[in-house]
């Protein structure tokens, strides 16, 4: 049985589909690098920004996936997973849990330009190598050498931070955990494409189970004040936008145009055309947070943009050949 996403998508081309899904992930990816460092100088930590990206999102997908279940007659994890418990749990703890559990405190080391390169920067090099393992994902000649350009890109940033933590510098830790949730991030891609996850049910599956993983025992920890959590500082303004957009926006509307991305384009052309998110996330950081381009942030940007050109212009196909 069709999904609601399905039976909405059903109206247009899948190229067409393909491409409108790709540039809203791009778009809304983008917005969430700039935003979560703006949101690092405001009031709440790390954990506090992943609790209500998991909440806002639940507001919305535990409802949805209730009705999936009892709709399709799904045997469901808890009845609110329209996917089984072992698919749940490895989509779920690999793109929901833990890429917000490293990705939010890494704004709070590094740059938005740094994130900018080395989260999405990274996708192309894990996903490839994840795909080829587990799928048996060729690598075309082209495709390596946009991969070989990306990499280049993300060591002209990430080994500058890296060197200069032996001066005592905290933005190689931010560093680090931005390619921690990059890898994270590919291997759920790689999951979607190997299992032929539905947008919409593997969306939901995600938020399950981060919600029942992190949200009850974070909320108890903060409330009996045994985690260092300002959600009680925190203005109803500020909660109710992180909410919105982390939540609905981050994961509800991108979690399912970037799934609907893979069916199309497939897991590796999908994160190269992420690759786009550098160039616009650090514009943005440069225009709304006042950011300075440092040469190796520039140089590095420059290198993924020809990782783009030569690993996406000549490999993009129609779903219906076969994806390498």
């Amino acid at each position: 049985m069709k999904s609601p996403a399905d039976n909405a998508f059903m109206r247009f081309s899948p190229k067409a589909v393909g491409i409108g899904a790709a540039v809203i992930t791009v778009l809304v990816w983008a917005s969430f690098i700039v935003i979560a460092r703006a949101s690092a100088g405001h009031t709440l930590n790390p954990f506090d920004l992943a609790f209500v990206r998991i909440v806002g999102a639940g507001a919305v997908l535990l409802p949805l996936g209730w009705w999936l279940v009892r709709r399709e007659g799904l045997a469901g994890w808890l009845g609110l997973s329209p996917l089984p418990f072992r698919l749940t749990a490895l989509a779920g703890l690999f793109g929901g849990l833990l890429y917000a559990m490293l990705a939010y405190p890494g704004f709070f080391y590094a740059p938005a330009a740094h994130a900018s390169v080395l989260m999405p920067g990274s996708l192309p090099l894990w996903t490839t190598l994840l795909a080829a393992i587990l799928l048996g994902t060729h690598i075309t000649p082209a495709r390596g050498l946009g991969l070989l350009f990306i990499v280049a890109g993300d060591l002209l940033v990430g080994g500058a931070s890296l060197l200069k933590a032996f001066d005592g510098g905290e933005v190689w830790k931010g560093d680090l955990l931005f390619v921690s949730a990059g890898v994270c991030w590919s291997v759920y891609s790689v999951l979607v494409r190997r299992h032929a996850l539905d947008p919409v049910k593997a969306t939901v599956a995600i938020t399950v189970f981060a919600f029942f993983a992190f949200v009850p025992a974070y909320g108890l920890l903060a409330l009996l004040q045994l985690v260092p959590s300002r959600l009680a500082d925190a203005p109803a303004g500020e909660l109710l936008f992180q909410m919105a957009f982390q939540g609905v926006g981050s994961v509800v509307i991108s979690g399912i145009t970037f799934t609907k991305m893979i069916q199309y384009f497939g897991p590796v052309r999908s994160t190269m055309i992420t690759a786009l998110v550098p160039g616009l996330s650090a514009l943005g950081a440069v225009i709304f947070l006042g950011e300075l381009m440092s040469w190796n942030l520039l140089a590095g940007l420059a290198m993924v943009t020809m990782g783009i050109v030569f690993g996406v212009s000549v490999t993009i196909r129609p779903q219906n050949q076969p994806a390498r």
